[in-house]
């Protein structure tokens, strides 16, 4: 027996050692170990009490062997993550160190969440009719690298989008959007959180873009503000009804936490001798971690990064002016500190019932299917990188990124539904689009599908649109036809694709292959003149102009 465990053991460290990369030699010494066994084997009597113990042992190694080379899939998926204090500044003219556009590696998921974009009268009104100037540069910076902006929600000063590469957008289910104002009583917007929920291949994920109250003194006001945000916001879903509900939360903004005890010298000799260490003991939100239960649950890397506040504008160099009060005497200077920050937290993974005390109420239903999906679909989270930009010097803030990678089994790996245009297109006929549900999914009267050109921005940004209810010709139970009025298809052509949109879903849910409109033959006969070209091209054409 002695001589068989050391035979196994032998076999389980060549087999761990050899997990990754295995040599030629390695092989052919497991080989010979095996050759040593099969001889045991040979020699044992089987009534001897031995023989059952070997066949169990074998029967093990064999199961976990099993398990191994049939271990489900994961797959990893990187998320690049911004917040940014804009201080009521126009957006800078590029973009690529923000976005880290240069990376050999591209995100799968782009989330940014800013701060006190401008939100006078006038430009509120204006945003509320065409896209704010920050949206635009993201989103004409990210459409050209095949990224569309699936979500935004904005609170006056407080901006949050969501952007994904197109190949991921069927997958991006369930998105809600919500804000709670924390302002002046509690009804101003100038402070407060705005959030964006989602299933991404069924896994739910919350982001949480907080702006919360300023000043030194006010650190536990903060954490009030917090958690009144986490206990207001509710989401219309089933599995994920809260913030807290979801697998995943990343709370991030310009949570304003100081640095206290330490004075204005010693704070700059620190940062000026890169001894960032040195602060982080008196970090109010490291601080207040050690108390506060809720914020315990949640995650940070290390603050080894300049403090992003706060700089004269346009400028690398910490706060040098004095700012006049309301009755006219001088202000302090601004100590520095980190108010920028992105923390997430993993949903914690409740015991099974037998590993729990006797106090304990036990699981509903609900719980336990939550802790068996859990465990049959992991999600894993890794910041690979976390800093401050600082060549940005629009703001008194710099910006600070958090680069992840998310590693998980897909619990959804097929879209609900498949579909393509038939025939050609052009603007001269009517043409005909043919989708077929792949899942079920609660389709409405209210679903759409939409035609995009190639590259296109946002959900938001289709050529034309058909209600599938209204405009269902045919269907069986497979493939079922929709009509697109010859009107609506634009003259010039175009690399086109088509999009399901499920109104109860909020989100895109099908995406066919890239496919070309031809030019419009009559209109290239007539000359292309501009009074030909319909409608929408005229729009198009206005809004060049304009922009």
């Amino acid at each position: 027996m002695e001589e068989l465990s050391q035979l196994f053991g032998t076999m389980g460290r060549e087999r761990s050692d050899t997990h990754s990369t295995q040599s030629t030699g390695t092989k052919l010494a497991l080989r010979h170990r095996l050759n040593q066994l099969m001889t045991c084997v040979d020699d044992l009597d089987p009534r001897h009490g031995l023989h059952d113990k070997m066949v169990q042992a074998l029967d093990n190694a064999f199961l976990v062997c099993g398990k191994r080379a049939n271990k489900p899939k994961k797959d990893r998926f990187r998320l690049h993550m911004v917040t940014w204090n804009v201080a009521t500044a126009d957006p800078p003219d590029d973009l690529t160190s923000l976005l880290h556009l240069n990376s050999p590696k591209s995100p799968d998921l782009y989330v940014i969440g800013l701060q006190e974009v401008y939100s006078g009268p006038v430009r509120l009104m204006t945003d509320a009719l065409f896209d704010d100037p920050w949206s635009q540069l993201f989103m004409s910076t990210l459409a050209p690298l095949n990224y569309v902006k699936v979500s935004s929600i904005r609170m006056q000063g407080l901006l949050l989008l969501f952007f994904s590469k197109l190949e991921h957008v069927p997958f991006i289910r369930d998105i809600r959007a919500t804000y709670t104002r924390t302002g002046i009583l509690g009804y101003w917007g100038n402070k407060g959180g705005v959030s964006v929920r989602l299933s991404f291949y069924g896994h739910t994920i919350c982001f949480l873009n907080c702006h919360l109250a300023a000043h030194m003194k006010y650190a536990t006001e903060r954490v009030d503000e917090f958690e009144h945000i986490i206990s207001t916001q509710t989401f219309d879903c089933k599995k994920a009804q809260t913030v807290l509900d979801h697998r995943l939360v990343f709370w991030f903004g310009d949570l304003n936490f100081r640095i206290q005890d330490h004075g204005m010298h010693f704070v700059r000799t620190c940062i000026s001798d890169e001894k960032y260490n040195l602060l982080w003991s008196k970090d109010q939100l490291t601080m207040l971690k050690k108390k506060e239960e809720m914020l315990q649950e949640f995650e940070e890397g290390p603050l080894d990064f300049q403090p992003t506040y706060k700089f004269d504008r346009n400028t690398d160099i910490y706060d040098s002016r004095r700012y006049r009060t309301w009755f006219g005497f001088n202000g302090k200077k601004r100590k520095p500190a980190w108010t920028d920050r992105i923390l997430w937290r993993l949903r914690p993974v409740a015991p099974p019932p037998e590993e729990q005390d006797e106090s304990d109420v036990g699981l509903d239903v609900r719980e336990l299917r939550q802790l068996e999906e859990d465990e049959e679909y992991p999600l894993k989270v890794r910041q690979e990188f976390y800093t401050s930009i600082m060549e940005y010097s629009v703001s008194d803030h710099k910006p600070v990124i958090g680069i992840f990678t998310l590693v998980l089994r897909k619990i959804q790996t097929t879209p609900l539904v498949r579909l393509q245009p038939e025939g050609d297109w052009s603007a001269d006929i009517d043409s005909m689009v043919l989708y077929s549900p792949l899942q079920p999914f609660p389709s409405s009267t209210w679903d759409w599908i939409g035609l995009y050109k190639v590259g296109f921005t946002s959900v938001s940004d289709y050529i034309t649109y058909t209600w599938v209810k209204d405009d269902e010709v045919a269907f069986n139970e497979e493939v079922i036809q929709v009509y697109v009025d010859k009107e609506e298809i634009p003259v010039q052509g175009g690399e086109c694709v088509l999009c399901y949109f499920c109104s109860t879903l909020q989100s895109i849910i099908g995406v066919s292959e890239p496919f070309k409109v031809n030019e419009s033959k009559v209109a290239i006969e007539e000359g292309l003149l501009p009074e030909k070209i319909n409608g929408l091209d005229q729009t198009v054409a206005r809004e060049e102009v304009w922009n």
